[in-house]
């Protein structure tokens, strides 16, 4: 019985002629088919690869550069008040063109021309007569900071404490752990609302409050890691040969689980972004003149009716920011994770 194939659509009888040895190399047999890649290599090319994660680090890369330049373009602080120019609304020179932002209010009224304003407003000017696009930037650069703080709260007080807890384990453990879910126990808002009692409400109020509860997450995810690794044996190995505590955590275990600390640092970001402005919005956080982008929509959310741009751009810009830190956070988390490698 003759064995057949199908080849192209047709069949073939698998015959001797068709299978012929090839002559082996003398210089293909050390040949490595695969370049060598250290494991940050590897990661940042199967993160460049990704779509979705390289969308949203281009869109947080324009973000900040928006924060930090943007209110150079304007000539108008975002403290600065003028009651004349109050409730302009918004006017951009080439956008204009296409009937939107073009400085006209909802009746088709030129409030440009009507109250003979020279400068052009890109994001309209809000009840007091403030710049909404100075203070939108001014925000975004206070939503940035929050970001900032919440991962610098992560990694210094999360990861130690999560290290400490599982290395050591026993009653240590047991200790640290309670203390973790007395903290989690209590709602962010209580939080917030003791330390308003002792602090003014602002970034300090908010600062304090991350500081004292923002880490816990973190906290688990590393112990639930040093618990996985700290019987390999690599790491008895190095305990044997002698090696101290703090260089067992630091130079064994941390390097370890270095991808998922930077991948819930990454998810953080957005979850900070979003408690800063929701604090801000029920008025807990910054309060007027200060802009944080909470505080625009606040204010918008109150002439929503009247001036629905007052909040659908700050609401748009935090929605973006908090969209592009999630698609890079994703990709990063797919990037250094070994079981996507092939996919």
């Amino acid at each position: 019985m003759v064995d057949k194939i199908m080849i192209d659509g047709q069949e073939v009888e698998l015959t001797a002629d068709l299978f012929k040895p090839m002559p082996a190399e003398a210089d293909d047999k050390e040949a490595i088919s695969r370049p060598s890649l250290t494991f940050w290599q590897d990661a940042r090319k199967r993160l460049f690869k990704n779509p979705a994660a390289v969308t949203g680090l281009c869109i947080l890369f324009v973000i900040v550069l928006m924060a930090i330049f943007a209110p150079m373009l304007s000539n108008y602080t975002y403290k600065q008040q003028s009651i004349r120019h109050s409730k302009v609304p918004p006017k951009m020179p080439i956008v204009s063109t296409l009937g939107i932002m073009d400085g006209k209010d909802s009746s088709g009224v030129d409030i440009y021309t009507e109250k003979d304003i020279d400068e052009d407003y890109w994001f309209g000017t809000d009840s007091l007569g403030r710049d909404i696009w100075t203070r939108i930037w001014v925000g975004a650069r206070v939503s940035l900071f929050i970001a900032l703080l919440a991962a610098f709260f992560d990694l210094v007080i999360g990861v130690t404490y999560g290290g400490v807890s599982a290395y050591y384990g026993g009653k240590v453990d047991l200790v640290m752990q309670r203390i973790i879910e007395v903290i989690t126990g209590i709602p962010s808002i209580v939080v917030v609302t003791l330390f308003m009692l002792v602090f003014k409400p602002g970034i300090m109020s908010i600062s304090m409050a991350m500081a004292v509860s923002g880490w816990t997450g973190m906290a688990r995810v590393v112990r639930s890691h040093v618990l996985r690794l700290k019987d390999q044996e690599f790491v008895l190995a190095s305990r044997t040969l002698g090696a101290s505590d703090i260089r067992l955590i630091v130079k064994h275990l941390f390097p370890n689980i270095i991808g998922p600390i930077v991948v819930m640092i990454m998810f953080s970001l957005p979850s900070a972004i979003f408690y800063e402005a929701f604090l801000s919005f029920i008025g807990l956080g910054l309060q007027p003149p200060m802009a944080s982008l909470g505080v625009l929509i606040n204010e918008g959310f109150q002439a929503l009716q009247n001036y629905p741009y007052m909040m659908f751009i700050p609401a748009t810009i935090l929605c973006i920011l908090i969209l592009s830190l999630n698609l890079l956070a994703d990709g990063l988390r797919d990037a250094v994770d070994p079981k996507m490698r092939n996919q």
